[in-house]
């Protein structure tokens, strides 16, 4: 093959990859975008190892099928709950790629390394060392391995810029040494590095969780592109940029929808008692309704689902933790059998990871018509009869609204305190992530229905489902039985 002739092979690797990606904009692409970009990927592998004719492609092969067998036997035993985790351990396996990948090339004796690709290979192996480390503090934080709150060390900030300082250092004798860089010097870089991104990730957890796992995946990319550089691949230089791009976007998506700065979720101030601005909305402290006409919280919430004609479900975290996806898409099932309009309302970061409702919404196989983001829910709240918390917290916390200093405070919510009646089906009424008690507990049109959400929700369609005439639940017998 010409030069010309791999630029276009490279071109047309790209334009497929990239139209995978742009299949992931709709939750019905997103299956095929997926394939998509794993082919693009694929052909991607088989023109490096054309090009460069590896002298025994053999160990090459069975290199990528212990790889491809490692990840497919982890990724069938993963359940939705773990995807989050998953997703943070597959950054840091990415990290620990590129600087291999550039601890070679910056070690080669023959002085084919290139000025350009030795600077390009030192921020490809400290990004990439940094991003392994954070995204297992990560990883273990949304796993429950390690404490999910925010780890704040004495001098804190002094101590990341005396790493970055020690960094800087290593650099220089490392980018200077004539005839490829001390294999002692890149090692110690790697581990400075490695220190680096755990301490810069500890201090971040609870509701921030998200922005971090979006900005560890666009430090990925970036090693990679730096990498590809260092190793004059264009394919690499190419997908890396293209996953450092689209990270850094979410990034600030994910910021946005949390009304907080950048610098504010990676520079977290001390958590202080929350200050109320005024605003609309109850008192700080958790109450149970009294029961009123009804005997039971669950009586009460068949009676609004049954009064209701407009109704709003607001899945959360919690929902994921009790596996609670298919009940609730079932509920949603049920209740429009019954003539309800009803459609989910989704927070940017309800789960631990962007996106993370969708999918577990999907695995469900509910109708994304259903499906509305938080921008195009909120103004139909005050029209709603019925909003329906399914394991969600701070999503919908009007202290974010309502109190000062929080670490929510200012956060844009899903207003369900604004429907009718409020049904909220959580563990308990202890705060979420972000330790800010929730005032909705308390409101007055709100029904608690405590309890794990996977149980709540179906002795919820069992009542809903009884009260029906036995000519239309054996109609609707799939819905009633989950069959």
């Amino acid at each position: 093959m010409t030069n010309f002739s791999h630029l276009l092979a490279d071109l047309g690797v790209v334009v497929l990859f990239l139209a995978g990606v742009a299949q992931f904009r709709s939750v019905r692409g997103a299956r095929s975008g997926n394939l998509t970009a794993a082919f693009a990927l694929v052909c991607s592998v088989l023109l490096v190892l054309y090009r460069h004719r590896m002298l025994d492609p053999a160990y090459a092969g069975v290199a990528l099928l212990a790889g491809c067998s490692l990840g497919w036997w982890i990724a069938v035993r993963v359940n939705m709950v773990q995807i989050p985790a998953m997703i943070a351990f597959q950054h840091g396996a990415g990290g620990v790629a590129a600087f291999l990948v550039a601890y070679r090339e910056l070690t080669r004796t023959d002085g084919s390394v290139t000025a350009l690709g030795a600077w390009s290979g030192h921020l490809g192996l400290i990004i990439g060392a940094a991003t392994f480390s954070g995204s297992m503090i990560a990883s273990g934080k949304l796993a429950n391995r390690i404490r999910q709150t925010p780890v704040m060390l004495p001098a804190h900030n002094v101590i990341l810029v005396a790493l970055l300082g020690v960094i800087g250092i290593l650099c220089l004798p490392a980018a200077l040494a004539p005839g490829g860089a001390p294999a002692a010097i890149l090692a110690a870089l790697v581990l400075v590095s490695i220190f680096l991104g755990g301490i810069f990730a500890v201090r971040i957890g609870g509701a921030d969780m998200p922005v971090l796992i979006s900005f560890l995946n666009a430090t990925a990319g970036l090693a990679a592109a730096f990498c590809g550089v260092s190793i004059g691949n264009r394919l690499l230089a190419a997908c890396g940029a293209t996953v450092a791009a689209s990270g850094s976007i979410l990034t600030q998506q994910m910021c946005l929808a949390m009304n907080r700065p950048l610098t504010r979720v990676f520079l977290p101030l001390p958590t202080t008692s929350p200050r109320f601005n005024g605003k609309q909305g109850a008192p700080l402290h958790s109450a149970s309704l009294p029961a009123a006409a009804h005997d039971s919280p669950l009586s009460a919430a068949v009676h609004a689902a049954k009064q209701a004609t407009t109704i709003m479900i607001l899945p959360g975290y919690g929902m994921a933790q009790a596996q609670a996806q298919i009940e609730t898409v079932r509920l949603a099932n049920r209740l429009r059998e019954m003539g309800k309009q009803v459609k989910f309302a989704i927070h940017p970061i309800a789960g631990r990871m962007p996106g993370h409702m969708h999918v577990l919404l999907a695995e469900a196989e509910a109708n994304p018509d259903m499906l509305m983001d938080m921008r195009d829910a909120n103004p139909d709240f005050p029209k709603t009869d019925l909003a329906v918390i399914v394991g969600a917290c701070d999503v919908v916390n009007p202290a974010a609204i309502t109190a000062t200093e929080t670490s929510i405070s200012g956060m844009p919510i899903l207003k369900a305190h604004e429907a009718r009646r409020v049904l909220v089906c959580n563990l308990d009424g202890r705060p979420g992530y972000s330790g800010v008690e929730n005032p909705l507990y308390a409101a007055p049109n709100a029904i608690l229905l405590f309890g794990d959400a996977r149980a709540t929700l179906q002795h919820l369609l069992e009542r809903l489902c009884g009260e029906i005439p036995v000519a239309a639940a054996q109609s609707e017998s799939v819905i009633c039985k989950g069959g």
